[in-house]
């Protein structure tokens, strides 16, 4: 390479348009007489992590694909480059004259933000700039939560950036991504593809034709992988930004404004359902950004000897393959498994049972379902972990009974016999509850608990700790820092508090966690 380089290093945010590191950096570039680099790396060590897997890297390999075939048409082209990051950026200074470093803010696990901070000594050992841009609406170093909803409506509200042109663009010896086996991946059939155009494609689907009844559909897992966006995994690869998601949702409902037709009015409300839920997916992000500890920590520190961690092995490995002889758990989680893909009801209800009714550390059970969802957003992962299992001291202890979850989203039991085919020839009723047929099924267990019985014991454990000593004022110092701030209303104009009073009264409880998209 020569003259000045300025890299823009691709991590979560796999495309070129409203892309501020990639503007900035070729404006820069343009300025100074200097060139720009592309650069996405494969690290190994991220990929031998127990919260990833195949199922995430399939989808990856296409946006990574996607975007370089993006800044082909631009003129430029995507380096890959394999190994850890510091090194990678030492080798390419020994290559070239790097001036810069252009990159997003990630709110990713423990390894990336350790990483992140690695290449920044590096680059500030090594005398090279390092300039990050904000990622959606989340707040990196955020001294409190009063004003975060205005400042995530001035950041969606921003006019959206398009690719660059005339780019003078740098090129340096690239390699080509590792096959998965390379990286001790095995990738599953059966993922939600990834890229760019993918994420175009199903942004568009949603907001003309699938998307009319959102609101309605989400809950149940028979309507909601048409019904629900199917965005996250494009939110969480950086195909698309919040903005332009949150901006195109809005200039669907600003079509529909006004319109007195039944179906307007349905759309508009399932447009405002869509819109908070973006705003709850940057709060609980927010959370982790905020305190990285809760990957790994409870949140309230109350609850540290109440499920200890690694114990109850077998139950979880029952849990995590679908044998729990709950039949309507069972078929949620093998759907899971088979597709990476299941509605947010049924993860929270997944992973509450998992801590309730089997009484394991949602760190485990976490473990399982972060590598199962191809869609994996540590943020909201591990805080909705944390809030499903009673742990973060701020939320109403939800127990789900599995039972009736089946009855009210599934009553035919057309979804459990798709995935549960051992119950296939019983009655609806009895294919919710197999262990009440005179012949119990052949091949399928019966059930590990009495759901009734396990709730009351998991219910009388939890709210025993929440009677403690001390445990009011902890909690209140985590809602300090963490909860939402609907009085934040306050802060914005006239206009701006009616928009956010429909989005407000659209937006789920948030000690509900919903956040289907």
């Amino acid at each position: 390479m020569q003259g000045s380089i300025r890299i823009v290093w691709f991590k979560r945010d796999l495309r070129v348009e409203d892309h501020a590191p990639l503007c900035a950096a070729a404006e820069a570039a343009g300025r100074e007489g200097g060139r720009v680099l592309p650069l996405y790396i494969v690290e190994p060590e991220y990929w031998r992590l127990p919260d990833v897997s195949g199922r995430q890297w399939a989808p990856l390999a296409e946006s990574v694909a996607a975007l370089d075939g993006d800044l082909r048409a631009l003129g430029g082209r995507l380096t890959i480059r394999v190994g850890e990051a510091a090194a990678v950026f030492a080798t390419l200074a020994a290559e070239g004259r790097i001036t810069a470093i252009h990159a997003h803010e990630e709110t990713g696990n423990q390894w990336t933000y350790r990483r992140d901070r690695a290449v920044a000594a590096w680059a500030r050992e090594a005398g090279i700039a390092l300039q990050e841009a904000p990622t959606g609406g989340v707040q990196r170093r955020l001294r409190s939560r009063d004003g975060w909803a205005k400042e995530w409506e001035r950041r969606a509200a921003l006019p959206q950036l398009s690719a660059p042109e005339g780019v003078a663009w740098a090129e340096a010896a690239t390699q080509a991504l590792p096959r998965p086996e390379a990286l001790g991946l095995d990738v599953p059939d059966g993922t939600q593809p990834g890229g760019r155009g993918a994420a175009l494609s199903t942004l568009g689907s949603f907001l003309e034709a699938r998307g009319a009844r959102y609101h309605k559909t989400l809950s149940s897992p028979l309507t909601a992988y048409e019904g629900c966006s199917r965005l996250s995994l494009h939110l969480a690869l950086g195909t698309l930004s919040t903005r332009e998601v949150a901006q195109a949702a809005r200039a669907r409902l600003a079509e529909l404004r006004g319109d007195p037709d039944p179906a307007a009015r349905d759309w508009r409300k399932a447009l405002g359902a869509f819109d908070a839920r973006l705003h709850w997916r940057c709060h609980f992000m927010q959370k982790l950004e905020s305190e990285p500890r809760f990957e790994t920590e409870n949140v309230h520190p109350a609850f540290d000897a109440v499920r200890p961690e690694g114990e109850g092995a077998d139950r979880l490995a029952a849990w995590a393959e679908g044998r729990t002889g709950l039949p309507f758990v069972d078929a949620c989680m093998r759907a899971l498994n088979a597709t990476g893909w299941i509605n947010f009801r049924m993860r929270a209800m997944l992973q509450a049972v998992a801590s309730y009714h089997l009484w394991l550390h949602w760190r485990g059970s976490g473990l399982h379902l972060a590598r199962a969802f191809a869609d994996y957003e540590p943020g909201i992962h591990w805080n909705q972990s944390q809030m499903q299992s009673g742990t973060t001291g701020i939320n109403t202890v939800r127990l789900y009974n599995p039972v009736k979850q089946g009855k009210d989203h599934d009553p035919q039991a057309i979804f459990i016999r798709r995935w549960v085919p051992e119950v296939r020839d019983l009655t609806d009723a009895l294919a919710h509850e197999p262990w009440r047929a005179e012949a119990p099924p052949k091949g399928y267990p019966p059930p590990m608990v009495d759901v009734v019985a396990a709730a009351k014991a998991a219910k009388d454990r939890i709210y025993a700790v929440r009677r403690g000593e001390g445990f009011r004022e902890a909690a209140n110092a985590i809602q300090a820092a963490h909860g939402s701030r609907k009085s934040g209303l306050k802060q914005v104009g006239a206009a701006s508090q009616r928009a956010a009073r429909r989005r407000e009264a659209a937006a789920p409880d948030p000690r509900q966690g919903r956040l289907d998209l």
